[in-house]
C-alpha cells in the first residue's frame, strides 16, 4: 500500500534581493593625497639625510614630519608666511664644497681610497683601482634599485669598489625618503663604508665640534639606510666607522678622520620608529587643507595651524619654519619658547604668564613641587635684589 503524499502549506519562493549597491570608489592614495597637500602641480621637494636627522631629532613635530613626509618646500612656505629662514649654505660656500669633493674624487677616487686604506684598511691589501659603477637611472627609484644592484655585485666580486653619490630609500613614517651620500666604499671583506665629504676645515686634526656633530647624525641616517640593503646581500656588513673628509689645516689638501657612529645611529633609528604616520596626520587634517605656494598667506597661514607643532630653540639651526613657530609660541606665551630642558622642569605649566602667576603666589598649588620651587626662586631673588639694593626694594 503506498502512502498518500504528505499535506502542508505551499513552498515559499524566497523574496528576490535588492540589487547590490554599487562599489565604493577606491580610497585616495597617499602618494595622491600627498600630492593634494603640496599642491597638483608642485614638484615634491627631496627629503635629504640632513633634514631627516633633524626630523629624528624632533620626532614630536607632527607639522615638520607630514611637510617632509609630503616634499612640501619649506623655505617657499616660510617665505609666502612672512617668516623667511636666516640660514642656509651661501653660493660660494656651495662651489667651494663641490670644487673639493671633485679635488677628492678626481682619477677614480684614488686618493680617497688612500685617506680611507689609511685610517680603516686594516686587514685588507691596498687598493689600487677601484670598481666605480655606473649608477644611472630613471628617477631617484630607479636610481635606489641600480644602487642596491651595484651593492650586491661589488660584494660578491670581493674587490674594492667606490659608489659615488648612490641614490639610497629609508622609509620614514610610512613614507619613502631618498638620500644621496657623498659616497660608499665597498671593501674586499664585504664591509661598507659611509664616506662623507665636507668643506669646513680640519686644523691640527681637529674641526668644530658642533659640525662634525652634524655630520655623524647624517651619517648615522646613511649608515641607517644601507642596513636595509645589507640585510638581503649575502656576505654583506655596513661599518659603524664612517670616513670624514675635510680640507687640512687652511689649505685645499683633503685630509680625513673616523667617526664611530654607533651611538647616532641608535639615537635616529629610535626616533624614526618614535614618528607617527603621515597618512594618520594627514588623515585628521580639514577637508582641501593645501600648502600650495599659489595659495594666500592667510590660506597657508591656517593651513600650518591645522597640524600641531613641537617648537624648540633647537630649531632654530634646523628647520626653514622655525621661525614662524617661534613667532607662534611667543605670541601663546608658550614655555617650550624657553628650551627643552625648561619645559621639563614646569612640569604642568604650559604658559609663562601661568608661571610668573604661580612664582608671584597667584595661582597654582603650593604643594606642587614646581610651584614651591617657583616661589622659594622668587622669594631668594627678591632677597638678593633687597641686598643689593642697601634695603631699598627693587622691582
Amino acid at each position: 500500500m503506498s502512502e498518500s503524499p504528505a499535506s502542508g502549506p505551499p513552498p515559499q519562493i524566497p523574496a528576490a534581493r535588492p540589487p547590490a549597491s554599487p562599489p565604493k570608489p577606491p580610497a585616495t592614495t597617499l602618494r595622491h593625497r600627498l600630492a593634494e597637500l603640496r599642491g597638483p602641480s608642485v614638484a615634491p621637494h627631496p627629503l635629504d639625510a640632513r633634514a631627516l636627522a633633524a626630523l629624528a631629532a624632533n620626532p614630536g613635530c607632527k607639522r615638520r614630519a607630514l611637510l617632509d613626509g609630503a616634499g612640501v618646500d619649506k623655505a617657499v612656505l616660510a617665505t609666502a608666511l612672512g617668516s623667511p629662514a636666516a640660514f642656509g649654505q651661501s653660493q660660494f660656500a656651495f662651489i667651494r664644497g663641490n670644487a673639493f669633493e671633485a679635488k677628492v674624487k678626481a682619477d677614480g677616487g684614488t686618493e680617497l681610497l688612500r685617506l680611507l686604506f689609511e685610517r680603516l684598511g686594516s686587514g685588507a691589501d691596498a687598493p689600487g683601482r677601484a670598481a666605480v659603477p655606473d649608477l644611472t637611472a630613471a628617477g631617484p627609484e630607479g636610481r635606489a634599485a641600480r644602487t642596491a644592484l651595484a651593492l650586491r655585485e661589488a660584494t660578491a666580486a670581493g674587490g674594492w669598489a667606490l659608489l659615488d653619490h648612490p641614490m639610497l630609500a629609508l622609509e620614514v613614517a610610512g613614507s619613502p625618503a631618498y638620500l644621496e651620500p657623498d659616497a660608499v666604499v665597498v671593501h674586499p671583506d664585504g664591509t661598507w663604508t659611509v664616506v662623507e665629504i665636507k668643506s669646513f676645515p680640519m686644523i691640527d686634526s681637529s674641526a668644530d665640534a658642533a659640525k662634525v656633530g652634524a655630520a655623524a647624525r647624517q651619517s648615522a641616517v646613511y649608515v641607517l639606510a644601507l642596513e636595509r640593503i645589507a640585510a638581503m646581500t649575502e656576505g654583506a656588513r655596513v661599518g659603524h666607522r664612517v670616513l670624514l673628509v675635510c680640507p687640512r689645516d687652511f689649505s685645499n689638501l683633503p685630509t680625513a678622520s673616523v667617526l664611530d657612529v654607533r651611538k647616532q645611529r641608535a639615537v635616529t633609528r629610535r626616533q624614526l620608529a618614535r614618528l607617527i604616520r603621515i597618512e594618520d596626520i594627514a588623515a585628521a587634517l580639514p577637508e582641501g587643507t593645501t600648502f600650495d605656494p599659489g595659495c594666500s598667506a592667510e590660506e597657508l597661514g591656517s593651513a600650518v595651524e591645522s597640524v600641531p607643532a613641537a617648537y624648540a630653540p633647537e630649531c632654530l639651526a634646523a628647520c626653514e619654519l622655525a621661525f614662524h613657530c617661534r613667532a607662534k609660541a611667543r605670541t601663546d606665551g608658550a614655555v617650550e619658547a624657553l628650551g627643552r630642558s625648561v619645559r621639563g622642569e614646569l612640569g604642568g605649566l604650559t604658559t609663562v604668564a601661568g608661571v610668573l602667576a604661580a612664582a608671584a603666589g597667584k595661582e597654582g598649588d603650593p604643594a606642587d613641587p614646581t610651584v614651591a620651587a617657583l616661589r622659594r626662586a622668587a622669594a631668594l631673588r627678591a632677597e638678593a635684589l633687597e641686598t643689593v639694593s642697601g634695603g631699598v626694594p627693587c622691582r
